[in-house]
């Protein structure tokens, strides 16, 4: 019996691994040599070596033999196309995202909850020269950004409590909510009046707004936001909410949400 806990240990360790290396490659990270995704990782150079080895030959990931690095290979494009709900998100929410824009002249992005980070999966750039930089697939802090608010605000509430006990809330900023308790409590008001912002939380001088996305049976599933430097935002906050919450309604209704 220890053996066989030995090996079936050894197995979990490995695909642990083996996803600790397919999460190192991002927007940022795209291609990896063998030495530098060991140290990232922490991993020995052979234990690395191998596992990249075995993913090549599943096609999970690609080996360019000329500079030695790998990046994602197509078999990662194949299972993103069998997930439905991202498919169907980036359809339904695209051109109202696009009318929001060019409506309210800010940056306008899509979040999904990931543990207590949220993880941008759209995104359109605001047209002003002073904009926000943010790339899709970038991660943030759920506590002290709109759309992570919006997020939190709507989990099952034993799920929030257990992403809440032992969760240290780095600041961010002099703004940023630390204190579990005070977050809790305004998730509840968030949920309330079906809104959230960001007030200089995640960064001095930036504002946001956001609001949930649902799908069919009323699960939130995304939440939409409106960001931008604070002098421009706080001009017609109002109004900004106000076109905020028509467009998720709109792109609920695409996703099969009906408002009983």
């Amino acid at each position: 019996m220890a053996d066989v806990a030995s090996t079936r240990s050894s197995t979990l360790s490995s695909v642990s691994n083996a996803m600790r290396v397919l999460k190192a490659f991002n927007a940022h990270d795209r291609e990896w040599g063998v030495s530098d995704l060991a140290r990232h990782l922490d991993l020995g150079k052979s234990t690395t070596h191998r596992l990249l080895t075995t993913m090549v030959e599943e096609r999970v990931l690609e080996h360019d033999h000329q500079s030695g690095r790998y990046r994602l290979g197509l078999a990662v494009f194949d299972l993103a196309a069998a997930v439905p709900t991202q498919v169907d998100l980036h359809e339904a929410v695209l051109s109202p995202m696009i009318e929001l824009r060019n409506r309210c002249g800010e940056t306008t992005q899509v979040a999904v909850l990931d543990g207590r980070q949220v993880v941008y999966v759209e995104r359109l750039d605001s047209p002003h020269t002073l904009r926000l930089f943010l790339e899709v697939g970038r991660r943030n802090h759920a506590h002290c950004t709109a759309t992570g608010k919006v997020l939190l605000a709507h989990l099952p509430e034993a799920r929030l409590d257990r992403l809440l006990s032992n969760w240290e809330l780095p600041a961010m900023t002099p703004q940023t909510i630390t204190e579990p308790t005070l977050l809790k409590t305004q998730l509840k008001e968030v949920k309330g009046r079906g809104w959230a912002e960001n007030r200089h939380e995640s960064e001095v001088g930036v504002v946001s707004f956001a609001v949930p996305i649902r799908t069919t049976g009323g699960d939130v599933i995304a939440a939409l936001s409106v960001a931008g430097p604070a002098e421009r935002i706080d001009l017609d906050a109002e109004a900004l909410v106000r076109a905020l919450s028509q467009t998720a309604q709109m792109v609920s209704q695409r996703l099969g949400y009906r408002r009983h």
